[in-house]
């Protein structure tokens, strides 16, 4: 059964994953396959596959990323949530052959939809970014 706290452990559950950059087989519990849509700015992938491609690809784009979430509230009807999300990322990026790396600080606005587990744990079943705005100073992506 979905529960706020559960939920909130999700989320700060997946932002370390991403932060440290965990191995894919430790984000897979945490994703529905058959059902999984992303939506990111630059890309919409399904499934498992799909969101490994995105996966290594950001891991091997940027680091020392810190996500820290400003806003997390679900709105939990059942065995299905609508999680409204908001999060500042900051992240360095370094493109060959520039001489040193820049700094991506920015806001994402989300909309996750989140399912109980059969461990009746949350798993993400569609993630969209609706919106991302660049913080003053930050290099653009």
């Amino acid at each position: 059964m979905l529960t706020q706290e559960s939920i909130q452990a999700f989320v700060a559950d997946w932002y370390h994953k991403l932060d440290v950059h965990v191995p894919m087989v430790e984000v897979l519990p945490l994703l529905a396959d058959a059902e999984l849509e992303c939506v990111f700015p630059e890309v919409t992938v399904y499934g498992y596959a799909g969101f490994e491609g995105w996966y290594q690809r950001v891991i091997r784009t940027f680091f020392d990323e810190v996500h820290t979430v400003t806003k997390a509230e679900a709105d939990i009807q059942g065995d299905t949530a609508t999680v409204s999300v908001v999060v500042q990322w900051e992240a360095s990026v370094w493109t060959a052959p520039e001489a040193s790396s820049k700094r991506i600080n920015a806001d994402a606005y989300q909309t996750w939809t989140l399912k109980a587990g059969p461990a009746g744990t949350p798993i993400l079943t569609k993630y969209v970014v609706d919106d991302f705005v660049p913080r003053e100073g930050s290099a653009t992506l």
